[in-house]
């Protein structure tokens, strides 16, 4: 029943070699990983606008050269952006530009501040489109936590069945919100320059204000630049391309750059002309729509729009989130389990962790995480200074041809990104306290987990001086994951048994299976290796599948057949989660197996 469940909601698993199906091609790419960026054109302009209406609806016309300024810090971010995807083509962005130029724990501060914010995105994003419909529909309203976590199920289940798949899905409502905005950009400039609009419904730019000062710009100019989360996605997102996989990510990023700039800037300029004052009641773009087309179809067609890209911003975390939780479980500071490829070629479990975390969130804070868009933004600036900061200390290393021009770029991003993470703490001190909290518990946490993985590491390498004893027994079956002492603990325990010791490895990959099997013969040539290929990418169906064969045999002779499980044990349950996973599945799945003896060798860590 759960197995025609999965099939149902996710598909058919796909082979190995169809990897290069489930890469994503530019105008797909641009839709799946644009969405958390340009969904912010639709809040972006009006936090300018709540900051500045402090001071009176006579200092709007301040928001043009606000706006100004987050569009040159917009093309910093796109050029420096640019050049991280060519400087490292194999995706990591922040993380692994902070990691290499700066350090680890800096890496680990723009690493953690990312996957925190892609689950912030999440939970955001889809609390923000729940709110939209519930706002339409008042009905609704009791409801909606329960309708956030429908959405949070769709958007996981979707991406569980693949990135491909779900790029293809969600391309339209994206690009349907591009078009009614262009759309609403263009009427909107058409009716000013025939002299629709009346010209007194705003000040004049450069009209003095009394109250106005430095330290209330640059608060506006922070909160503007909320527009900009997400811009860095492209670049933890590379491997999800097709090849060449740089090129199509670069061009995606610039495609990207010029769309929200232009979106960003049109919404900006209508609600200054049209005098938009922000409400409580009613959003900026709604106010704009309204003044545009009146209450008609394409002021809802707008709304609908604008509704479905809040809801589908959130699905940049689970394109970005796995491939950096893969990254952080290759430097051993997260589970390896993030970088196990699920049945359909997509990281499932960074997938699925990112989703129940999303759920929790939502739980925790009823749907209402509106007031999180602080600390989720300044969760992506911290990121975005350290990246920029990196990218200065490699060009000033390696001085490669045209370094100064870059030097300059990311110099700039750098700067203007620090000062929006400053002004952050300086005026929204109170939501954004948590940062501060949660980050150094997070780099701990990693540290933790990569010195658990070091000290096993330390007591796991074998001696190869060592030589097992034989003796005769029944068939004794040893699934091997690798050549450690874990392993040698477990063939030693076989062989002081019986001479007729199978160990089995499967693998996913044709080479990886071929150099595992010189390793064994130089290690034990007197034990047989069985390998198995899986094409699925799992290891109890072959392993079953041959555990079967073996006890046909072995029944003809009446030997016995044991499987003899190697075992890491610890006196942390978390640490033996980390390690037993694929030996926890292999025992459940054997369990209602009759004839077949499960026993488990432990290796006890020493501390």
């Amino acid at each position: 029943m759960f197995s025609y469940l999965k099939r149902l909601l996710i598909g058919r698993p796909l082979k190995s070699n169809e990897l290069g199906e489930q890469k994503l091609n530019k105008t797909k790419a641009l839709a799946i990983l644009s969405s958390d960026a340009l969904s912010s054109v639709a809040y972006g302009p009006e936090q300018i606008l709540i900051v500045l209406v402090t001071v009176g609806a006579a200092a709007f016309w301040y928001s043009i050269p606000i706006a100004a300024g987050v569009l040159i810090l917009l093309t910093a971010l796109i050029l420096s952006y640019r050049q991280i995807i060519f400087a490292y083509p194999h995706g990591g962005g922040a993380y692994v530009v902070s990691r290499d130029n700066l350090g680890v724990n800096p890496g680990l501060i723009a690493g953690g501040s990312l996957l925190v914010d892609y689950i912030l995105t999440v939970a955001v994003s889809v609390s923000a489109g729940t709110d939209a419909i519930t706002s339409a529909f008042p009905a609704l309203h009791s409801y909606t936590v329960p309708i956030a976590i429908v959405f949070v199920l769709f958007l996981t289940t979707l991406n569980l069945r693949g990135v491909t798949e779900s790029a293809s899905i969600l391309a339209y409502p994206v690009y349907l919100f591009v078009a009614a905005l262009f759309i609403l950009i263009g009427v909107g400039l058409y009716q000013i320059s025939t002299g629709h609009v009346p010209a007194d419904l705003h000040t004049s730019v450069g009209t003095p204000v009394a109250g106005i000062s430095l330290f209330l710009l640059l608060k506006a100019f922070a909160s503007g630049s909320s527009a900009l989360t997400g811009v860095e996605a492209i670049s933890n997102a590379i491997p999800n391309f097709k090849d060449p996989a740089p090129n199509n990510a670069s061009k995606t990023l610039m495609a990207m750059g010029g769309l929200l700039a232009i979106l960003f800037s049109g919404i900006v300029y209508l609600a200054y002309y049209y005098g938009i004052t922000p409400s409580v009641t009613e959003t900026v773009v709604s106010q704009i729509a309204d003044e545009t087309f009146g209450r008609n179809f394409m002021y809802y067609f707008i709304q609908g729009t604008t509704a479905l890209i809040l809801i589908l911003a959130a699905n940049t975390g689970y394109s970005a989130f796995p491939l950096l939780a893969v990254n952080l479980a290759k430097d051993k500071f997260i589970p390896r389990m993030f970088t196990i490829r699920g049945d359909r070629l997509g990281y499932s479990n960074g997938i699925i962790t990112l989703g129940v975390s999303a759920i929790i969130l939502i739980i925790l804070f009823k749907g209402q995480t509106e007031h999180l868009i602080p600390l989720y933004a300044v969760g992506v600036f911290i990121p975005f200074t350290l990246s920029q900061s990196g990218m200065i200390v490699k060009w000033v290393r390696e001085k490669p041809k045209g370094w100064v021009t870059k030097l300059i770029i990311n110099a700039t991003g750098a700067l203007i990104s620090l000062t929006v993470t400053l002004m952050f703490f300086l005026t929204k001190f109170t939501q954004v306290w948590p940062v501060l909290i949660f980050l150094p518990i997070i780099v701990i946490i990693f540290h933790k987990i990569k010195t658990h993985y070091e000290l096993v590491g330390q007591q796991l390498r074998i001696n190869p001086n060592h030589q097992p004893k034989k003796i005769e027994g029944n068939v004794i079956i040893v699934p091997v994951a690798g050549i450690t002492q874990v392993v040698e603990n477990s063939i030693n325990f076989a062989t002081s048994l019986t001479d007729q010791v199978i160990a089995v490895y499967v693998s996913f990959e044709r080479e990886d299976e071929r150099v595992f099997e010189e390793k064994w013969k130089k290690w034990q040539p007197n034990v047989r290796l069985v390998t198995l290929h899986s094409h699925y990418r799992s290891i109890i169906q072959p392993l079953t599948k041959f555990i079967d064969t073996v006890q046909h045999k072995a029944g003809e002779n009446n030997y016995q057949v044991t499987v003899l499980i190697p075992q890491f044990i610890t006196k942390k349950s978390w640490h033996n989660i980390l390690h037993n996973q694929s030996s926890l599945l292999i025992r459940a799945y054997l369990l209602f197996k009759r004839d077949v003896v499960i026993a488990t060798v432990p290796y006890r860590f020493k501390k």
